[in-house]
């Protein structure tokens, strides 16, 4: 196709009328930040209709938003009453507009009539991965309801997977070549589904602002100057790989290592854990915040032994900041890490040894730091949020085509 035929295919499928379905929009977690630098972008060329509950740090110039109610609730029944509520209101608002849209766009199993999706987490293979941890123990009954809350909203989800993800007329892609493998592997076989990875904002995730607000961020933590913090951001701890992170931590008792955790998540059995291992205070959390960057000035290397993830943003954030990643390898991320070039890949995130003997390398060795962190800042430079949303327009055209 010539140069000319993609402007005059780019000017019909110009201004279509796109829906854009997610429960809320911000740019302080992956899959949410993903969809705001793309809808930003796209609504230069597309009539962007979004449907959420909440949207925060977004320009929505260009963008009509439509605030879909939410329900107060457990968070089963919050999603349900959403997903419920967004069919509604794009319903309501075809009715109003006078015509149909011409595509809709959802991050994830967010409707049933989706053209395009991206797909940002599988909750079938989460469960086979981390189903252990949802088990109920009897020597801590007071969390079950929180556990049989979780694995009802698991089992839920990938319920809905089944349904939406088989079906070969919606235009699927994933953000990591892992994932596409296994959309493959559980819903398309025979299918080529493309991996559209994140991008990061390299003006802002940058090594020289990390070392300008380094002191004044490591005196807010009390970090002392001869201490290696290992820095890990992220909710649902269990996949995020904490366990084995606060494991590695006691391994390495005999140096001046801190760790911080950055999320929401239940606290209690990771700190009852490290007390017992004796390293409670080396242990600290905070929560999310709109300043990230904080964080990573704070911190000497970041660690993501995580059970399952299927990208992992603040690992690409950690390496646009030049710091030095453990990444495991059951982790999307990890596609972008070289071992021992730009990072280490944890090949198993559950082995406890293999992760402190990384952390005690990086730790002790400043020259490895160093070099690795600017190997990981010089890859991190070739991923963009840009790039990112010219991929997902690719597949708009796509879809529009095929109609």
């Amino acid at each position: 196709m010539g140069s000319e035929d993609q402007s005059d295919r780019r000017v019909r499928v110009a201004k279509a009328r796109i829906a854009v379905v997610s429960p809320f929009v911000d740019k302080r977690h992956g899959t949410e930040r993903c969809l705001a630098e793309e809808i930003e972008w796209l609504a230069r060329d597309y009539e962007i209709h979004l449907f959420s509950s909440r949207v925060e740090d977004t320009n929505l110039s260009g963008i009509a938003w439509h605030r879909v109610p939410e329900m107060p609730g457990p968070h089963l029944v919050k999603y349900l009453f959403w997903f419920a509520a967004n069919h509604f209101w794009r319903w309501k608002e075809s009715r109003r507009g006078g015509r149909p849209f011409d595509l809709i766009y959802s991050p994830g199993i967010n409707c049933l009539d989706a053209d395009v999706i991206l797909v940002h987490h599988l909750f079938a293979e989460q469960l086979a991965r981390v189903g252990e941890e949802l088990r109920l123990q009897p020597e801590r009954p007071w969390t079950w309801l929180r556990l049989i809350h979780r694995r009802l909203y698991y089992e839920t989800l990938r319920a809905l997977e089944k349904k939406v993800y088989s079906d070969r007329t919606v235009c699927l892609a994933a953000i990591s070549r892992t994932m596409a493998n296994d959309l493959v592997r559980g819903f398309r076989s025979g299918e080529q589904i493309p991996a559209i990875y994140y991008g990061v904002d390299v003006v802002r995730f940058d090594p020289a602002e990390c070392r300008e607000r380094r002191k004044a961020a490591r005196n807010r933590f009390g970090f002392r100057p001869e201490e290696a913090v290992v820095l890990l951001i992220g909710n649902d701890w269990a996949k995020k790989g904490l366990n084995c992170l606060i494991e590695a931590l006691a391994e390495t008792r005999d140096l001046p290592v801190r760790a911080l955790v950055v999320g929401r998540d239940a606290r209690e059995s990771y700190e009852s854990r490290a007390a017992a291992l004796g390293i409670a205070e080396r242990l600290s959390f905070a929560d999310v915040s709109a300043d990230v960057i904080e964080f990573f000035a704070a911190a000497d290397l970041y660690a993501a032994p995580s059970v399952y993830d299927p990208f992992g943003l603040p690992v690409l954030e950690a390496m646009a900041c030049g710091l030095p990643v453990i990444a495991s390898a059951a982790m999307g991320a990890s596609e972008l890490v070289t071992d021992a070039v730009n990072g280490r890949i944890l090949h198993d995130p559950r082995d406890k040894t293999a992760l402190s003997a990384m952390i005690r390398q990086l730790a002790t060795d400043v020259t490895l730091r160093n070099r690795l962190g600017s190997k990981a800042a010089e890859t991190a430079r070739k991923f963009s949020w840009e790039a990112n949303a010219e991929a997902i327009e690719r597949l708009f055209v796509r879809a529009l085509a095929n109609d």
